[in-house]
């Protein structure tokens, strides 16, 4: 399982230090540090199970795609006695409108199973991964920034991962600039580990899991901007002429537009999700100007009115992946390292916080002797089936007589409702669809 070195990452003289006999033994080593790592970490921690976190980035994310919690994300949140910090810093949205090229056609409301959270909460990633860093912290769980995972050898009893500490080198004399070098490699040695690692996961190239293409990728152009007359608690749906669109408020009293579209020329080579800088390490394409948004919001949303120039702005294709399975033995993946979505409905972190609270109180289960080893591999196939299910592989969503939706128009929205499992089935029952999930 070697996965070899990175390019443009150099051994420094302190790599061949003797490392400590028998490496650094952790109950779990969570591979990953953004809200999929760290929601496994903390749940581990509070079961009072042993957890290392390292994370390749030297720190967390700055501007990201993600931005919205399901209300069954708050609802795990709320478990782990976050839901007050989280709903502080967030907006509240309590309604989805669904729209076309005519007007509204369908307002739906969010709510859990119980009915604690009837709403959404817009949140940028990186607020969510300071509080879950900060309750880590508290717990005496540090993240180990700068250190990447090189290789996994996954045994009977435990797997051992070999895991090298990077650091920034200064070189050149003229122009200096900086690269990153191994300044020492450690040995973890782990009863399991979580590959929360993101859409290039280390864990799951190691353990030669198949990323599967389940169709198409789809290209937005994301924007973020001001307006006036806009819902500040509604987020909204655009269906026309077979793309979706998705409005979602944001705290400060800005919004965020997905808008896809349907004459794509980003090659999915170009797709690179940086979770570091401002304007995530993606390029800035000539042809996203303002007056090519307007143009898109004007034919989409003509209830819009854009309100002083457009901040950050991108053109980005979005893959649409699934690992072929979630893991083996003593080695499982949990969100964007095991699945790969749009941005319009926010499920694939919400999907991966959900796996993450479940395979973290699932393996918290098997170390204690209250479950086998059976119950990660039901967490494999239950997740996959979900998945299946999200990324329009089996089944769907059926339009009743009636319906606001169409049955042309009823695949283009199931990866774009703002829910997963039983809070999605509650959002299609109010637009007149029937959930089928093959």
């Amino acid at each position: 399982m070697y996965l070899g070195g990175a390019p443009g990452c150099r051994t420094s003289a302190r790599d061949r230090e003797v490392p400590v006999p028998g490496g650094l033994k952790t109950d779990v080593l969570v591979v990953g540090a953004g809200p999929t790592g760290l929601l496994a970490a903390l749940q581990l921690a509070q079961l009072g199970v042993g957890v290392e976190v390292i994370e390749e980035e030297w720190k967390s994310a700055g501007h990201s795609y993600a931005l919205a919690l399901h209300p069954r994300s708050l609802v795990i949140l709320e478990a782990l006695g976050l839901a007050g910090e989280t709903l502080a810093q967030g907006r509240k949205l309590e309604r989805v409108t669904l729209f076309d090229g005519g007007g509204a056609k369908a307002t739906l409301r969010p709510a859990d199973a119980e009915g604690r959270f009837p709403f959404l909460l817009a949140l940028p990633q990186s607020a969510l991964e300071g509080i879950l860093a900060g309750r880590l912290a508290e717990k005496g769980v540090k993240v180990r920034w700068s250190h990447r995972l090189a290789r996994i050898e996954s045994g009977p009893d435990e797997a051992v991962a070999t895991v090298h500490r990077l650091e920034k080198e200064s070189t050149g004399y003229a122009v200096s600039h900086t690269e990153w070098t191994i300044d020492k490699e450690l040995t973890f040695r782990a009863g399991h580990v979580v590959g929360a690692d993101g859409h290039r996961s280390l864990v799951r190239r190691a353990l030669g899991i198949p990323f599967e293409e389940q169709g198409p990728s789809q290209v937005f152009a994301v924007v973020e901007c001001g307006a006036t007359g806009a819902p500040s608690d509604e987020m909204r749906l655009v269906l026309r002429d077979g793309t979706v669109s998705a409005l979602w408020p944001l705290p400060g009293d800005r919004f965020r537009w997905s808008l896809e579209l349907d004459d794509p020329d980003v090659g999915a080579e170009e797709r690179y999700k940086s979770r570091l800088t401002t304007m995530m390490g993606e390029r800035f394409f000539p042809h996203l100007d303002e007056a090519r948004v307007r143009e898109l919001l004007a034919a989409r949303a003509p209830w819009f009115h854009l309100d002083g120039a457009l901040g950050w702005s991108i053109e980005v294709r979005f893959e649409r992946r699934l690992a072929a399975r979630f893991g083996e033995g003593r080695v499982w993946l949990a969100g964007d390292s095991a699945h790969l979505a749009g941005p319009a409905g926010m499920q694939s972190m919400n999907a991966g916080l959900r796996e993450a609270a479940d395979l973290a109180s699932r393996i918290a289960s098997v170390r204690e002797g209250k479950a086998g080893p059976g119950s990660l591999d039901a967490y494999g196939r239950e997740s996959r089936r979900d998945w299946l299910f999200l990324l329009g592989q089996k089944g769907g969503l059926r339009p009743r007589a009636g319906s606001a939706v169409g049955a042309d128009d009823a695949p283009l929205l199931l990866p774009c409702l703002p829910g997963t499992g039983p809070e999605l089935d509650a959002l299609a029952s109010q637009a007149s669809l029937d959930v089928d999930r093959g």
